[in-house]
Formats: C-alpha cells, sequence, structure tokens
C-alpha cells in the first residue's frame, strides 16, 4: 500500500494528542520476542508456529503466556513460563531498534508542540527498560503507562483512556498509532482515531482502523489536521540508515533472519556492496512478488548502473537511506519493472547528494 490508504475521517474530531503502542509500533522488538520464543519452544522439543503467534501480538504478557501453554502443551505453568522467558527477554530488549519513521514522527510531534503518550500493554518496568536505550525518549513522551498501572490492559480501552485522561485531551481528539488488532480493538472502544502499522498482513485491520500503513514512514500528518512533514528532498526522503544482507540470486535478495523489520515495504534506496564487484547504487523494491494475494515479502535490488546488470549469485549488503514511496495493496514487484526507471532515476540524483552518503 503507498500510505495514502485514506484515513475514515469524518471531521468531526480534530487531533489534538497522539497515543503509540511501544512494541511492534515504535521498537522493532516483535523480532526479538519471536527468537525468544523459538529457542524455549526448542528446549521442549516444539516447532513454532509463525502465523498463530502473529495473532499473540499486543496481548497482556499472563493471557499471551496461557495461550502459548496451551497451544504446545507445555509441562509448565504461566507464572513459570513467564519465569523462565522473561530473563531471555531482557537479555535481548537492548538490541531492539526504531522501527523506520518512529523517531522522525516523535522529533515532528514534539517541534510542533503536540502532546503525546506511550500505552503499552507491557508491566510499566518492563516499558521503562525498553525505552531507556533510546535517548531522549522518555523525556519526550508526556505520559507513560504499561499494562500493570490499569484494570485491564488491550483489548480493554482502559489504557488509552487513561493516558488520554493525563494529557487533558478529550477521547475524541487522540489519534492512536498501533500495530496490533488487540490494540486497534481498544482504540475503537476508547472512541479514538486510529492508524494501524501492521507487521502481518493488513486484511485483518481494514475493517477495524481507520487507516492501514505498512511503516510509519508513510504517515501523513495533515490527513489528521497535524502539522505537514517538510523534510522530503525533491521526490526523496532521508531516513536512519537500515541495513540488511544476504544471497543476491535471480533478481533476489535472500534475507537473512536479523534482516530488515517486517514493516519495510515499499521503495527505497541506497548502496549495495556485493562480494566480488564493490559498492553501487541501488534502488530497492521490498513487497509482494508476483501477487498480491501473498503476504510474503520479496527484496528486489535493481543496481542503478547499466553495465553491471549481470549481477547475480553473490553476497549483498545493503544500505538503505532513501525512501521514495509505499505501495498500494494491490502492487507488486513484477508490476514495477516497467516503470522502474523513473525512480532509479531520482535514487540517483538523491545518492549524489551529501545527506545521503552513508555507506556500507
Amino acid at each position: 500500500m503507498d500510505g495514502c490508504c485514506e484515513p475514515l475521517c469524518d471531521g468531526a474530531a480534530h487531533v489534538q494528542a497522539v497515543i503509540f503502542d511501544l512494541d511492534g509500533t515504535l521498537l522493532d522488538t516483535e523480532k526479538v520476542t519471536r527468537s525468544v520464543l523459538k529457542e524455549l519452544l526448542e528446549k521442549y522439543g516444539k516447532v513454532i508456529d509463525r502465523e498463530n503467534e502473529d495473532k499473540k501480538l499486543g496481548m497482556p504478557q499472563l493471557e499471551a503466556a496461557i495461550a502459548v501453554i496451551k497451544d504446545y502443551d507445555l509441562p509448565l505453568s504461566p507464572q513459570q513460563f513467564i519465569d523462565e522467558i522473561s530473563p531471555i527477554y531482557r537479555e535481548r530488549w537492548p538490541k531492539a531498534k526504531p522501527l523506520p519513521g518512529a523517531n522522525r514522527l516523535m522529533k515532528h510531534l514534539q517541534k510542533h508542540g503536540v502532546p503525546f503518550a506511550l500505552a503499552s500493554n507491557s508491566k510499566r518496568a518492563n516499558v521503562d527498560f525498553k525505552i531507556s536505550y533510546h535517548q531522549g525518549w522518555k523525556e519526550q513522551f508526556l505520559v507513560i503507562l504499561g499494562g500493570d498501572q490499569v484494570k485491564s490492559g488491550k483489548p480493554s480501552p482502559d489504557l488509552f483512556l487513561e493516558a488520554a485522561k493525563r494529557m487533558g485531551v478529550d477521547a475524541a481528539h487522540c489519534l492512536v498509532i498501533e500495530d496490533s488488532l488487540v490494540g486497534v480493538r481498544a482504540a475503537n472502544a476508547a472512541g479514538m482515531k486510529v492508524v494501524a502499522v501492521p507487521s502481518q498482513s493488513e486484511a485483518d485491520y481494514a475493517s477495524f482502523a481507520d487507516s492501514v500503513l505498512h511503516s510509519l514512514l508513510e504517515f501523513q500528518p495533515e490527513l489528521w489536521d497535524l502539522p505537514p512533514f517538510k523534510d522530503w528532498v525533491d521526490s526523496a526522503l532521508p531516513i536512519e540508515p537500515i541495513y540488511a544482507s544476504g544471497l543476491f540470486s535471480n533478481g533476489f535478495l535472500s534475507e537473512a533472519e536479523d534482516g530488515f523489520p517486517d514493516q519495510v515495504w515499499g521503495l527505497y534506496f541506497g548502496w549495495a556492496k556485493l562480494s566480488m564487484n564493490g559498492i553501487f547504487k541501488v534502488l530497492v523494491g521490498i513487497g509482494r512478488g508476483y501477487s498480491a494475494c501473498t503476504a510474503k515479502r520479496k527484496i528486489k535490488p535493481w543496481i542503478i548502473d547499466d553495465n553491471n546488470h549481470h549481477i547475480a549469485d553473490q553476497h549483498m549488503q545493503l544500505s538503505l537511506v532513501g525512501f521514495i514511496r509505499g505501495f498500494n495493496h494491490k502492487e507488486t514487484l513484477m508490476d514495477l519493472e516497467v516503470v522502474v526507471e523513473e525512480e532509479k532515476a531520482i535514487a540517483s540524483a538523491s545518492l549524489d547528494l551529501p545527506m545521503f552518503l552513508h555507506h556500507i
């Protein structure tokens, strides 16, 4: 999708404050969570069902523990499960990085005096621990709430209603940004507008969220009566570098497990380092390969150098430093083959500018 999944705004509620979820919305903790659970399940001879685990995103800790124990028939009580997995989480959380567009959006809201809060189903102590590794985050939020500070966590509206109350803003004038269906439903119950930025297929979110995006880079504040971004350089947006590597073969990159966050979709550009050919400018399409019906992500790099279009079967390191646009919900990488020249030109010209000169 292209980030213009139009908000279902009725014009009646002017947005005066924003409430963020944390895990999977601002921080890429979901990938860390999956690896931890995978390791614990292997200890008990079980194989993780990733599709099933996606449905647990945003659940309160105890509820998620009970569900995992039941799904995998683990010989543990909920508290034993929590006691065993929690120290591993805390060991990995410091490695979780901000998701694309997170810092940009928070700095933008702060610059324009728009109050924003953090409301997570995680315990408050865990919320504080996670954000402590990101300079300035704690100070930027007007309100920070954990699931243990209200009567009921999401999908109950309690967290969002309490955040609005502490900010002194009516619920109808709050915009929630969430990645989980649990959180989206909580926002609905609170009577708030909600933008969903899911890590998996957006199909389950369309009927609940006012707008569905692939990443925060697609967020357009002006659609919510908020000050617009003014950081685009012509048709390109400078971003914090995003890294991934893998085998480049048959025109696609076979991504390693520690590659791009799930929310990285669309057309990006940057630098490609090839094991045998050096460093090149590159346009990168990240999305569905050949069918809009599949949610599986493909990564398609286009080397911006006609003399090197036969490069293949090499290890490639990618450093993405700019964003051009998202995809609409029907667009595939195959569709881009005939229209990609314009984006290549944008990428090539942008990469000559100092602000995009981040090398691998």
